[in-house]
Protein backbone atom coordinates (compact mmCIF):
# COMPACT_ATOMS: atom_id res chain seq x y z
CA UNK A 1 0.00 0.00 0.00
CA UNK A 2 1.49 3.34 -0.56
CA UNK A 3 1.43 6.46 1.43
CA UNK A 4 2.53 9.50 1.76
CA UNK A 5 3.84 10.40 5.25
CA UNK A 6 4.00 14.58 5.74
CA UNK A 7 4.57 17.54 7.76
CA UNK A 8 4.51 21.36 7.35
CA UNK A 9 6.71 23.95 8.86
CA UNK A 10 4.92 27.32 9.29
CA UNK A 11 4.36 31.47 10.62
CA UNK A 12 2.33 30.11 12.96
CA UNK A 13 -0.97 27.87 13.74
CA UNK A 14 -4.07 30.44 12.49
CA UNK A 15 -3.86 29.21 8.84
CA UNK A 16 -8.18 30.78 8.50
CA UNK A 17 -7.48 33.88 10.71
CA UNK A 18 -10.42 36.33 10.04
CA UNK A 19 -7.62 39.48 9.36
CA UNK A 20 -6.04 38.44 6.12
CA UNK A 21 -3.08 39.91 6.89
CA UNK A 22 -2.98 37.94 9.93
CA UNK A 23 -3.11 34.43 8.35
CA UNK A 24 -0.20 31.99 8.68
CA UNK A 25 1.16 30.40 5.81
CA UNK A 26 3.33 27.33 5.14
CA UNK A 27 7.05 28.05 5.03
CA UNK A 28 8.34 24.43 4.36
CA UNK A 29 6.41 21.14 3.17
CA UNK A 30 8.52 17.66 2.85
CA UNK A 31 6.98 14.84 2.03
CA UNK A 32 8.03 11.01 2.04
CA UNK A 33 6.61 7.93 0.06
CA UNK A 34 6.67 4.81 1.48
CA UNK A 35 5.06 1.47 0.01
CA UNK A 36 4.07 -1.74 2.59
CA UNK A 37 5.49 1.05 5.74
CA UNK A 38 8.79 0.93 3.64
CA UNK A 39 10.59 4.16 2.58
CA UNK A 40 10.93 3.87 -1.47
CA UNK A 41 13.35 6.45 -1.31
CA UNK A 42 11.18 9.12 -3.09
CA UNK A 43 10.83 12.55 -1.83
CA UNK A 44 9.03 15.84 -2.16
CA UNK A 45 10.29 18.93 -0.23
CA UNK A 46 9.77 22.64 -0.79
CA UNK A 47 10.65 26.22 0.95
CA UNK A 48 7.96 28.63 0.55
CA UNK A 49 7.89 32.14 0.10
CA UNK A 50 5.06 33.38 2.61
CA UNK A 51 4.46 36.94 1.57
CA UNK A 52 4.35 37.82 5.37
CA UNK A 53 6.80 38.04 8.21
CA UNK A 54 7.79 34.75 10.44
CA UNK A 55 7.70 35.72 14.17
CA UNK A 56 10.88 35.01 15.83
CA UNK A 57 9.42 32.73 18.45
CA UNK A 58 8.45 30.60 15.50
CA UNK A 59 12.23 30.77 13.97
CA UNK A 60 13.33 29.54 17.02
CA UNK A 61 11.66 26.08 15.84
CA UNK A 62 12.59 25.53 12.32
CA UNK A 63 14.82 28.57 11.79
CA UNK A 64 13.23 29.72 8.93
CA UNK A 65 13.47 33.79 8.48
CA UNK A 66 12.08 35.62 5.74
CA UNK A 67 14.84 36.89 4.14
CA UNK A 68 16.10 33.42 3.26
CA UNK A 69 12.24 32.42 2.11
CA UNK A 70 11.80 35.69 -0.24
CA UNK A 71 14.34 33.65 -2.47
CA UNK A 72 11.85 30.49 -2.70
CA UNK A 73 8.48 29.87 -4.55
CA UNK A 74 5.14 30.19 -3.65
CA UNK A 75 2.35 27.67 -2.65
CA UNK A 76 0.42 27.99 -5.31
CA UNK A 77 3.66 27.53 -7.70
CA UNK A 78 4.24 24.21 -6.18
CA UNK A 79 1.03 23.23 -5.78
CA UNK A 80 0.61 21.06 -9.04
CA UNK A 81 3.76 18.99 -8.49
CA UNK A 82 2.89 18.48 -4.66
CA UNK A 83 -0.83 16.86 -6.11
CA UNK A 84 1.03 15.03 -8.87
CA UNK A 85 3.45 13.88 -5.91
CA UNK A 86 1.07 12.60 -3.20
CA UNK A 87 -1.49 11.67 -6.19
CA UNK A 88 -4.96 9.85 -3.97
CA UNK A 89 -2.52 7.69 -1.30
CA UNK A 90 -3.45 8.81 2.32
CA UNK A 91 -1.87 11.42 4.01
CA UNK A 92 0.14 10.44 7.28
CA UNK A 93 1.12 12.98 9.73
CA UNK A 94 1.87 13.95 13.48
CA UNK A 95 -1.02 15.86 14.71
CA UNK A 96 -2.54 15.57 10.98
CA UNK A 97 -5.17 18.15 11.59
CA UNK A 98 -2.95 21.11 12.05
CA UNK A 99 -1.26 20.10 8.59
CA UNK A 100 -4.70 19.33 7.27
CA UNK A 101 -5.83 22.98 8.34
CA UNK A 102 -2.97 24.55 6.80
CA UNK A 103 -2.72 22.43 3.71
CA UNK A 104 -6.60 23.11 2.89
CA UNK A 105 -6.35 26.52 3.61
CA UNK A 106 -3.30 27.12 0.74
CA UNK A 107 -5.65 24.96 -1.71
CA UNK A 108 -8.09 27.28 -1.53
CA UNK A 109 -6.30 30.32 -2.22
CA UNK A 110 -5.17 28.29 -5.50
CA UNK A 111 -9.04 27.92 -6.24
CA UNK A 112 -8.10 24.21 -6.18
CA UNK A 113 -10.64 21.90 -4.21
CA UNK A 114 -9.64 20.64 -0.37
CA UNK A 115 -8.35 17.54 0.29
CA UNK A 116 -11.50 15.54 2.83
CA UNK A 117 -10.97 14.19 6.47
CA UNK A 118 -10.50 10.55 4.65
CA UNK A 119 -7.52 11.29 2.93
CA UNK A 120 -6.20 11.64 6.18
CA UNK A 121 -3.92 9.19 9.15
CA UNK A 122 -3.32 10.89 12.49
CA UNK A 123 0.04 9.19 13.81
CA UNK A 124 -0.84 11.11 17.39
CA UNK A 125 -3.94 9.62 17.54
CA UNK A 126 -2.93 6.12 16.91
CA UNK A 127 0.28 6.31 19.65
CA UNK A 128 -2.14 8.11 21.92
CA UNK A 129 -4.32 4.69 21.79
CA UNK A 130 -1.09 2.53 22.07
CA UNK A 131 0.55 4.41 24.97
CA UNK A 132 -2.35 6.51 27.19
CA UNK A 133 -0.75 8.50 29.26
CA UNK A 134 2.33 8.64 28.05
CA UNK A 135 4.07 11.46 26.02
CA UNK A 136 3.01 10.90 22.42
CA UNK A 137 5.22 13.86 20.86
CA UNK A 138 7.43 13.13 17.65
CA UNK A 139 10.08 13.36 19.59
CA UNK A 140 9.24 11.38 22.42
CA UNK A 141 8.47 8.78 19.99
CA UNK A 142 11.67 9.18 18.09
CA UNK A 143 13.23 8.46 22.04
CA UNK A 144 11.10 5.49 22.53
CA UNK A 145 12.09 3.96 19.56
CA UNK A 146 15.39 4.26 19.42
CA UNK A 147 15.38 6.18 16.28
CA UNK A 148 19.21 7.36 16.81
CA UNK A 149 20.36 3.97 16.05
CA UNK A 150 18.97 4.26 12.60
CA UNK A 151 21.25 7.37 11.75
CA UNK A 152 18.86 9.67 13.05
CA UNK A 153 20.59 12.99 15.72
CA UNK A 154 17.58 13.70 17.75
CA UNK A 155 19.82 15.31 20.18
CA UNK A 156 20.36 18.23 17.14
CA UNK A 157 16.39 18.76 17.19
CA UNK A 158 16.73 20.07 21.10
CA UNK A 159 18.37 23.00 19.65
CA UNK A 160 16.80 26.29 17.94
CA UNK A 161 16.10 25.72 14.55
CA UNK A 162 16.26 21.80 15.45
CA UNK A 163 13.13 21.17 13.44
CA UNK A 164 12.94 20.53 9.74
CA UNK A 165 9.39 19.81 7.46
CA UNK A 166 11.12 16.83 5.31
CA UNK A 167 13.51 15.64 8.40
CA UNK A 168 10.45 15.20 10.40
CA UNK A 169 8.87 13.48 7.45
CA UNK A 170 11.50 10.82 7.57
CA UNK A 171 11.49 10.33 11.50
CA UNK A 172 7.48 9.53 11.27
CA UNK A 173 7.92 6.93 8.54
CA UNK A 174 10.42 5.44 10.83
CA UNK A 175 8.05 6.05 13.75
CA UNK A 176 5.06 4.85 11.53
CA UNK A 177 6.59 1.91 10.85
CA UNK A 178 6.89 1.14 14.53
CA UNK A 179 3.61 2.07 15.55
CA UNK A 180 1.92 -0.44 12.65
CA UNK A 181 3.61 -2.97 14.54
CA UNK A 182 7.32 -2.42 14.26
CA UNK A 183 9.99 -4.22 12.12
CA UNK A 184 8.84 -7.18 12.11
CA UNK A 185 5.99 -6.58 9.24
CA UNK A 186 8.41 -7.12 7.28
CA UNK A 187 8.81 -10.72 8.04
CA UNK A 188 5.25 -11.17 6.97
CA UNK A 189 4.71 -13.42 3.84
CA UNK A 190 3.01 -13.11 0.75
CA UNK A 191 0.42 -15.40 -0.20
CA UNK A 192 2.26 -17.83 -1.96
CA UNK A 193 5.07 -18.00 0.59
CA UNK A 194 2.43 -18.22 3.36
CA UNK A 195 0.26 -21.33 1.81
CA UNK A 196 3.73 -23.22 1.92
CA UNK A 197 4.62 -22.41 5.66
CA UNK A 198 1.32 -23.54 6.73
CA UNK A 199 1.31 -26.39 5.41
CA UNK A 200 4.79 -27.01 6.52
CA UNK A 201 3.66 -26.14 10.15
CA UNK A 202 0.17 -28.25 9.36
CA UNK A 203 2.37 -31.43 8.40
CA UNK A 204 1.93 -33.89 10.94
CA UNK A 205 5.60 -34.82 12.86
CA UNK A 206 7.00 -38.14 11.91
CA UNK A 207 9.24 -40.23 14.22
CA UNK A 208 11.94 -42.35 12.63
CA UNK A 209 12.55 -45.69 14.86
CA UNK A 210 16.33 -46.41 15.37
CA UNK A 211 17.30 -50.28 15.26
CA UNK A 212 19.31 -50.83 18.37
CA UNK A 213 23.13 -51.75 17.87
CA UNK A 214 24.20 -54.68 16.66
CA UNK A 215 26.63 -54.94 19.57
CA UNK A 216 26.01 -52.75 22.33
CA UNK A 217 28.69 -50.47 24.16
CA UNK A 218 30.13 -51.84 26.81
CA UNK A 219 29.29 -50.40 30.66
CA UNK A 220 31.89 -47.47 31.22
CA UNK A 221 30.59 -47.99 35.76
CA UNK A 222 32.73 -49.30 37.63
CA UNK A 223 31.96 -52.05 40.10
CA UNK A 224 31.45 -49.72 42.97
CA UNK A 225 29.07 -47.74 40.97
CA UNK A 226 27.11 -50.96 39.98
CA UNK A 227 27.11 -51.84 43.57
CA UNK A 228 25.17 -48.35 44.45
CA UNK A 229 23.35 -48.45 42.38
CA UNK A 230 21.73 -51.79 43.03
CA UNK A 231 21.70 -51.01 46.66
CA UNK A 232 19.52 -47.73 45.98
CA UNK A 233 16.99 -49.88 44.16
CA UNK A 234 16.97 -52.32 46.39
CA UNK A 235 15.40 -49.07 48.85
CA UNK A 236 12.90 -48.58 46.59
CA UNK A 237 11.02 -51.98 47.01
CA UNK A 238 9.45 -54.44 44.63
CA UNK A 239 7.79 -51.94 42.83
CA UNK A 240 10.48 -49.87 41.58
CA UNK A 241 11.02 -49.38 38.24
CA UNK A 242 14.38 -49.98 37.71
CA UNK A 243 13.22 -53.71 38.43
CA UNK A 244 10.11 -53.72 35.96
CA UNK A 245 12.70 -52.57 32.97
CA UNK A 246 15.00 -55.04 33.88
Amino acid sequence: MREILFDTETTGVFPDHEDETLRDRIVEIGCVEVFNLERTGREFHAYLNPDRDVPEEVVRVHGLRLDFLRGHKRFSEIAAEFLAFVGDAPLVAHNAAFDQGFLNAELRRCGLPALGDERFVDTLAIARKRFPGASCSLDALAKRFQLDRYGFDLAARKGAGGHGALIDSRILAEVYLHLRGGREQRLAFDAGEAAVADAAVLRPVEFVRRLPRATPLPARLSEQEVAAHAAFVEKLGAGALWLKAG
